[in-house]
């Protein structure tokens, strides 16, 4: 039972989850979400308004920001920046002890309970230098969360940090104080989202908590101990202890897959002979840039709209950046192939595949596995395979020849992996697992081979972008260096977005790091400016005023494309932009034929499946609204489930003649059943109430067109049909006349030709 309970926990758990590996911040918030869910906690549809509401208990808790958008608002928290957990699992945040109106150095751990009983000053209070208040009456936090102004003498404790209130993720965010609440979450929500890029670059407005949180997600390699650097490669790193006078040994990840598909690569960022520290950062890892995390690019933008090309958030980014790779990411999938035992004998992993060319078989080894460095596309095979086929499956002329020679024809037929639709990239790393090596595999697999294929990925037209401040957005178009509109000394803006976005966000916090990106840019500093505590308005007004600029920050710029000046200066500067992980590449979906579903024969939805795109109820009202009577028919019967009526208009295309009527589409048949199912006697009448036999017609009988039949002469059919319409009874019934279908037997029942409006439907089947 003890077993059984801990594999209970640890693989069906709902709070036991595939961990967010996109990039290291997000890997280090969600090792410290807090969740109401799962086993003795709340129900999404239980949960009211009040448990999912920010409480003054979290003050220094839990993040009043960082939250999902969705049922689980306010459920699924996340651990502020300094709290910890006690050994009685309650959370408690640190606190400077304050003694006769003096604050100590003392720190002190409290929960919410105690912390509800005391008054609490805010850690911006101007002190004097002995740690005495410099106001006599301070606005402070009381019994409950009252906030009203004290007295110095009744406070007993002070915030140690502004940023305590707030997650890692919201801290990661310069003027959150300037944003709206519903930004900073999506802002937050989104930077876990960002994929790690080609390389690297930290932000030049940051909060400096960026070194913090990258080295404590655990992707950056940090010495252990004061020493030289023996020995540095690409792979591994040497290095000599100052006090032990051993070598360590530091390997470095190469191109690893995460659980989200990104790329996890460590580089070294010290030279052969350097004097390391302990604790100083060796090797950076994915989204990290000399020890500090970097999610995105410093990227230069204006404010301004482009030929509504920045309509609705879209973005109009510079060829430039697709260029020089400035947001380019390397994505690496998994593809498994197994080999099984079946009920007629084992699958085999070999070379050898049954009507595959040569041309196909190029890049595959002697095992018939591909080879690392092979360049594939979407269906080149990755693994070869072949599976026994059973004496039924063989077509009758294989059974002929080998009645006739008596050999045994290779009864195998072809399962190989092959790369899926739309894919591409280059074999990074194969890996093989087999029983004869010891590998634990599932029961029924002998051999089980991953081939790994590495993509990379830039920038596109339709992929996700956002800053971080929640203004998110698409790229709508790709425009040339040249037709982008550029600075007076003629450097070019690398991305244009709509002004409109910001005055009904109220995400200000985006305009400020704008203008501070601008001076910072140009007198060559990186920023710091932490939540709550950071630059206001003066300091951007005197960086802007140190860097040459206008007070406003606006510069005039020119138009790309004439040269002339635009009429108005525009808001421009350097925003911290992010990629998401929202990839259009892997988001785009055609189906032409495909599986459908077993019960209603409707293709299946959705990119895994190759299926095909809903057209629902309210789909349907719109054609009928404008009359689209024969769209609305083709939509639902040989696009959806009209079984025969498909594979005749496939072949009617193919061989270029007119598309056939559509028979019934087997929804109906499943609901007429359905009906029965309850007992209800229902039938299909026709025009002239009798009953029609849908078992008859879902016979091939009823609609097949025999091929030799189909040889006959046009306009011999049109002679023969007319000579029927004229009476003449003694011509014997051609079978492939349009108008007519076949039935069991010789005979056609009365009324099933159709002479009343001439056309060649048939009223009564419709």
């Amino acid at each position: 039972p003890v077993t059984a309970s801990i594999k209970e926990c640890f693989g069906s758990s709902q709070l036991s989850q595939f961990m967010d590996q996109t990039n290291p911040l997000g890997e280090l918030t969600h090792k410290r979400r807090m969740s109401a869910l799962g086993p003795g906690g709340l129900s999404r549809d239980r949960a009211g308004f009040e448990v999912r509401d920010v409480h003054n208990s979290h003050y220094g808790r839990m993040c009043p920001i960082e939250t999902p958008e969705g049922p689980n608002i306010g459920l699924i928290t996340s651990l502020t920046t300094y709290a910890h957990i006690n050994e009685y699992g309650f959370i408690e945040a640190p606190y400077r002890k304050v003694e006769d109106g003096r604050v100590t150095g003392e720190i002190e751990y409290i929960t919410a309970d105690i912390e509800s009983e005391n008054i609490i000053a805010q850690s911006n209070e101007p002190l004097n230098p002995d740690g005495t208040f410099v106001n006599q009456r301070i606005v402070a936090r009381g019994f409950n969360g009252l906030v009203d102004i004290y007295r110095v003498e009744d406070i007993t404790y002070m915030d140690v940090s502004p940023k305590q209130i707030v997650s890692i993720g919201t801290a990661m965010i310069p003027f959150l104080e300037n944003d709206d609440a519903n930004r900073a979450l999506m802002g937050a929500n989104m930077q876990r989202q960002a994929v790690p890029l080609l390389t690297t670059e930290a932000p030049i407005i940051g909060t400096g908590i960026e070194y913090k949180a990258a080295c404590d997600s655990g992707v950056v390699e940090m010495s252990l101990e004061d020493g030289v650097v023996t020995k540095i490669s690409a792979s591994e790193i040497k290095i000599k202890g100052d006090k032990s006078g051993q070598v360590r040994s530091y390997k470095l990840a190469k191109f690893v897959r995460s659980n989200q598909g990104t790329t996890i690569n460590q580089r070294p960022v010290v030279k052969f002979g350097e004097k390391v520290k302990a604790g100083q950062v060796i090797a950076d890892g994915p989204s990290t840039d000399q020890g500090e995390i970097a999610l995105g690019k410093n990227i230069l933008i204006a404010f301004m709209n482009w030929e509504g090309y920045n309509y609705e958030d879209a973005m109009l980014i510079n060829e430039s950046l697709l260029i020089e790779d400035t947001l380019t990411s390397v994505h690496i999938e998994e593809y498994e192939s197994e080999a099984r035992d079946t009920k007629l004998g084992p699958e085999e992993i070999t070379r050898d595949i049954p009507n595959v060319g040569e041309d196909m078989l190029k890049d595959l080894d002697e095992r018939g596995i591909i080879r690392i460095g092979a360049e594939v596309k979407a269906g080149d095979i990755l693994v070869g395979k072949v599976t026994p086929k059973g004496e039924t499956e063989l077509s009758p002329e294989e059974r002929l020849l080998r009645a006739i020679f008596g050999e045994k024809a290779r009864e195998v037929r072809d399962t190989s992996l092959k790369v899926p639709h739309g894919e591409t990239g280059i074999i990074v790393d194969v890996n093989e697992f087999t029983r004869e090596q010891g590998d634990e595999l599932p029961p029924g697999v002998n051999q089980m081979i991953r081939v790994y294929i590495a993509t990379k990925r830039k920038i596109n037209v339709g992929d996700k972008m956002c800053g971080r401040h929640g203004n998110k957005g698409v790229i709508s178009r790709i425009l040339p260096q040249e037709d982008m509109p550029y600075l007076p000394d003629g450097t070019p803006i690398q991305i244009v977005l709509n002004p409109l976005g910001v005055p009904s966000r109220m995400n200000l916090g985006q305009v400020l790091e704008v203008h501070l990106g601008l001076a910072a840019k140009k007198l060559g500093w990186h920023v710091a400016t932490p939540v709550f505590d950071g630059a206001n308005e003066q300091d951007i007004i005197d960086a802007l005023r140190e860097a040459g600029y206008r007070d406003d920050g606006k510069i005039y710029l020119r138009d790309g494309r004439t040269g002339e000046e635009f009429h108005n200066p525009v808001t421009v500067g350097y925003m911290y932009m992010l990629k998401l992980h929202h990839l259009v590449d892997e988001k785009i979906h055609a189906r032409s034929t495909g599986p459908y579903s077993l019960v209603t024969q409707q293709p299946l939805g959705g990119k895994a499946q190759f299926g095909g795109q809903r057209f629902g109820e309210m789909e349907v009202w719109a054609l009928e609204a404008y009359g689209a009577a024969h769209t609305l028919q083709e939509i639902l019967t040989v696009k959806s489930d009209d079984i025969l009526g498909r594979v005749k208009t496939y072949e009617a295309i193919v061989k270029g003649e007119n598309i056939p009527q559509p028979g019934i589409p087997e929804s109906f048949k499943v609901l007429i059943k359905e009906l029965q199912s309850l007992a209800l006697e229902v039938k299909v009448l026709n025009r002239d109430r009798e009953e029609m036999d849908l078992e008859a017609m879902e016979g091939d009988e009823l609609y097949r067109i025999d091929q030799v039949e189909r040889e006959f002469d046009r306009e011999k059919e049109k002679n023969e049909y007319m000579q029927i319409m004229e009476g003449d009874e003694s011509t014997e019934m051609p079978v492939s006349m349009p108008g007519i279908r076949r039935i069991s037997g010789d005979e056609m029942p009365e009324g099933f030709v159709d002479d009343e409006d001439g056309d060649d439907i048939d009223d009564d089947v419709i």
